[in-house]
């Protein structure tokens, strides 16, 4: 069961940007897009959610930059998100703690699984393999790819055994779980550009 918090963390109530749009991880699937549709549906301006997915958070990063979103979301979990922090022409704007939907490692072929398997994963979520495979299978190689929806993806097309991904991609890609299935408690962080009111030297 997913867990919401309806706690927000704003940075700066006085210089909060109208939330309009949101760049994220994607494809369809994602933790990322799940954590989004709730954004938009906690604070956005109603109607259908205007979530724009991309290949990676830098990506996403660059729709910000250009104007083309009025925030940027990432998970706290990412191992890049320093970089969108130290960022000068970024602020953050708020954050929350929303949990992910179940992972767990699927397969579209769950009677013919190899007691070997190889596993395609988000880097940010590999630490769940071991807690999550099985006892009668073992670990020959972990890929790592962009997203787990991503992950999913590599599963469909047979490049790996297994994917450690959510239920949502599981779903779009027709994948079963072959293990347990957990959410994990993430806070997420979001992003808008950097006021030029703000910044004394401009």
């Amino acid at each position: 069961m997913t867990l919401v918090f309806q706690q927000w963390l704003v940075a700066d109530p006085s210089a909060a940007v109208p939330l309009e749009s949101i760049a994220t991880l994607g494809p369809e699937g994602t933790s990322s897009e799940s954590a989004a549709v709730h954004l938009w549906a906690a604070r956005g301006r109603g109607g259908p959610s205007r979530v724009r997915l991309l290949d990676t958070y830098e990506e996403a990063a660059a729709e910000l930059k250009a104007g083309r979103v009025s925030h940027l979301l990432v998970a706290n979990a990412y191992s890049g998100i320093n970089t969108f922090y130290m960022d000068r022409e970024f602020s953050l704007a708020l954050a929350f703690v929303y949990d992910t939907p179940p992972y767990g490692l699927a397969t579209p072929c769950p009677g013919s699984v190899p007691h070997a398997v190889s596993i395609a994963t988000h880097p940010a979520a590999a630490p769940l393999v071991g807690e999550l495979l099985p006892a009668r299978h073992a670990v020959t190689t972990i890929l790592y790819t962009d997203s787990t929806s991503v992950a999913a993806a590599t599963a469909r097309r047979a490049e790996t055994d297994l994917a450690l991904t959510t239920q949502p991609a599981a779903l779009v890609h027709e994948l079963e779980f072959i293990s347990r299935t957990r959410p994990i408690r993430m806070l997420w962080s979001a992003f808008t550009l950097h006021s030029r009111s703000e910044d004394p030297c401009s």
